[in-house]
């Protein structure tokens, strides 16, 4: 088994390290007080091919496999995560469905234009439709070559930036997965709108918004897939954004680790270093071991997804491992730094707000444990 990356992975990874700390670092703090990205931030971001990781080549983007893709985004998050979720949604679930469900007329059409940084975004939670998403309420009426969408999503990541909306709804009066449909909505379509942006605890960069949808008209043609293959789809595209939030949070447990370690050498406490103390060597063991075993599980999953073999368990098993992961790690960094962790002079106290959300959102922790029961269940072990 080599665990070795190749050379182009290897360069992408250091090239985005490099650029993270140049560019996106000094401007960690103030984005996550202020909740804004500055303009300037976004172009170099697009003019170095970030908002084009999974795109293909032909449409524009860089085509990465999953395996370089993971790499890049553990570097971004390590240095903010809420800039690497706006980069991870729109890179796959803002990716995925169009890519993989739309015609080729649509993926000529757009795919060029979100390669280029034209953000999307994935609208499938509801005020009362979370973990359960077969319970959507939002409607997907037919009117000749037409549906018209009515409804609400929330926790819409990439909302208020947004170009371009995939939008789950069903037909009304249907029921469970049946009738779910899903679309590719432009953000100028009359009847669509961002009608709150939430104040969260973390990833302050990242907009989450609340869409209304109210009479929205979108062509039939922009039905990705087949009618009533919505909930299939976004399963689909939520066991590979899943991979990337394994990534995202290995990158935030990184950061943890690597601020743990720096104060640890530097504070001393009753003659020594809390480097030399015992009780410290053994966090900064666990921290280790566990951010280790969780980059493996991302690899693993990143790596069955490239060679077209089933992956919803692996997803599962690294989205659930790497996220308690980053919390352990977010809470012992925090734990290390004492009092001082407690403010927001040091960044432990930004990671620990960050890495929280990571067990909630693309399917909660408990929701990773019963798609893992599930598949291995039904016969899917090792």
């Amino acid at each position: 088994m080599d665990f070795e990356l190749s050379e182009n992975q290897r360069l992408l990874r250091d090239m985005t390290r490099d650029f993270a700390a140049r560019e996106i670092a000094p401007l960690a703090h103030a984005m996550d007080a202020t909740g804004e990205v500055p303009d300037a931030l976004l172009a170099k971001m697009r003019e170095a091919g970030f908002f084009g990781l999974a795109y293909p080549e032909r449409y524009g983007g860089l085509g990465l496999d999953t395996v370089t893709y993971g790499l890049v985004v553990e570097e971004l998050a390590r240095q903010s995560a809420g800039i690497c979720i706006m980069v991870t949604v729109h890179n796959s679930v803002g990716y995925y469905p169009v890519a993989g469900f739309g015609s080729a007329e649509l993926q000529a059409r757009y795919l060029p234009r979100m390669a280029a940084g034209e953000l999307a975004a994935f609208c499938i939670s509801e005020p009362n439709a979370g973990s359960d998403a077969a319970a959507l309420a939002s409607t997907a009426r037919r009117e000749g070559d037409d549906y018209i969408l009515d409804g609400s999503k929330v926790w819409v990541t990439n909302g208020s930036r947004a170009r371009f909306f995939v939008i789950l709804a069903r037909t009304p009066g249907t029921a469970g997965h049946r009738g779910i449909h899903a679309f590719l909505v432009e953000r100028d379509t009359p009847g669509l709108a961002v009608a709150k942006k939430e104040d969260k605890l973390g990833l302050r960069a990242s907009d989450t918004v609340v869409i209304a949808l109210d009479g929205v008209r979108v062509p039939a043609t922009h039905r990705l897939g087949e009618e009533g293959g919505g909930f299939r789809i976004a399963m689909t595209a939520l066991d590979g954004g899943r991979i990337g939030v394994a990534f995202q949070a290995i990158g935030i447990g990184r950061a943890c680790l690597e601020e743990a370690l720096k104060y640890a050498r530097q504070r001393e406490t009753f003659g020594r270093t809390l480097a030399e103390q015992p009780v410290i060597q053994h966090k900064i063991a666990d921290m280790t071991t566990e951010l280790e075993a969780a980059r493996l599980l991302a690899l693993r999953a990143a790596w069955l997804k490239d060679e077209g073999r089933p992956h919803t368990r692996e997803a599962a098993m690294a989205k659930l491992f790497a996220t308690e992961a980053a919390g352990r790690a977010a809470d012992e960094a925090l734990q290390i730094h004492g009092g001082y962790g407690y403010v927001k002079e040091y960044p432990v106290e930004r990671y620990y707000r960050d890495a929280r959300v990571t067990r909630i959102y693309e399917g909660t922790s408990e929701i990773q444990r019963l798609v893992i029961a599930r598949q291995t269940l039904a016969g899917r072990v090792g």
